[in-house]
């Protein structure tokens, strides 16, 4: 059959893909350090972290997984938070750790959070303190059995990350009050994990990445199933189409819509990861003054 659409793709782009080019997500990961170590990756609140330091924190939160947690390759662990240096952290550890990324809308309401939790199996999430008390309303009718916080500024620098939260909680009053004994610090986990190690699991393309769950339009949200090979293949289309035009390793996406997305997780977080490119994370993009302001301090 005549490839007639081939006509029309731009000049540089091939007619085919390698959906096997890498064996994982983790193995497409590793090749972004090695090339683009020193380069910044991400950018949230003034604060920037290279591809190495993102190496470092997601290795030492992926060894906490699974040693400290024991939670095993093939287990589901939720990460409910919005665009925050933490999510390429927590990202990135669970899949380095053979496990299972559930992303989980902060906005849900308790019923609808309870769903996702109970239907994906998850056994540990990763909640902004924000969003806690939805969770604790929820958490003892779930399979989860570790929960990991953390609070808004927690990546900053010490002064930074103590105004941010102080502000976050007692002045703009947006942690509402939550109880969930015996959870974990994100923070904490971090420093142990970084004196753990980690145990390299086999990841196959065929492995289960992502359950990454629907609008629900029709019912309640499903999860989508799919594999490191899936998302490999994803990357490898739009990297092909959008590579020709752009530099490796000195572009600057602007990421304002939530990672937790299909959408952005694969566009911006994944694929300017794979071209060496920075995501400018905006927390919240409905704060328009914020958002000019974050965008015209880096032209």
């Amino acid at each position: 059959m005549e490839k007639v659409w081939l006509t029309s793709y731009p000049e540089g782009v091939p007619a085919e893909i390698d959906a096997d080019k890498f064996a994982s997500l983790v193995d497409l990961f590793e090749q972004s350090v090695s090339r683009y170590g020193d380069k910044p990756a991400f950018i949230n609140m003034g604060k920037s972290i290279t591809y190495n330091e993102l190496d470092r924190l997601s290795r030492d939160f992926a060894a906490y997984l699974q040693q400290e947690l024991k939670l095993e390759k093939g287990d589901r662990v939720a990460i409910m938070m919005p665009n925050l240096i933490q999510y390429p952290v927590a990202l990135f550890g669970v899949l380095r750790a053979g496990l299972v990324v559930v992303n989980v809308n902060p906005l849900y309401t308790a019923r609808e959070l309870k769903h996702q939790l109970n239907d994906s199996g998850a056994k540990a999430i990763v909640v902004v303190s924000n969003f806690a008390s939805t969770l604790e309303e929820v958490v003892d009718d779930t399979p989860i059995e570790h929960v990991i916080l953390t609070k808004l500024g927690d990546q900053l620098s010490p002064f930074k990350r103590t105004l941010v939260n102080f502000v976050v909680k007692y002045v703009k009053k947006m942690v509402p009050k939550y109880q969930l004994p015996g959870a974990h610090s994100m923070r904490t986990a971090l420093y142990r994990g970084a004196k753990l190690q980690l145990k390299k699991p086999e990841i196959h393309n065929g492995d289960l990445a992502f359950l990454q769950y629907t609008g629900g339009t029709t019912g309640v949200a499903k999860g989508a199933m799919l594999t490191h090979r899936n998302m490999v293949a994803n990357l490898e289309q739009v990297s092909s189409w959008i590579g020709p035009t752009l530099k490796e390793g000195e572009e600057l996406v602007i990421t304002a819509l939530p990672l937790y997305h299909i959408f952005a997780l694969t566009c911006n977080c994944l694929t300017f990861m794979k071209l060496g490119g920075t995501n400018l994370m905006i927390t919240n993009p409905r704060d328009m003054p914020l958002f000019i302001k974050t965008i015209k301090s880096y032209p």
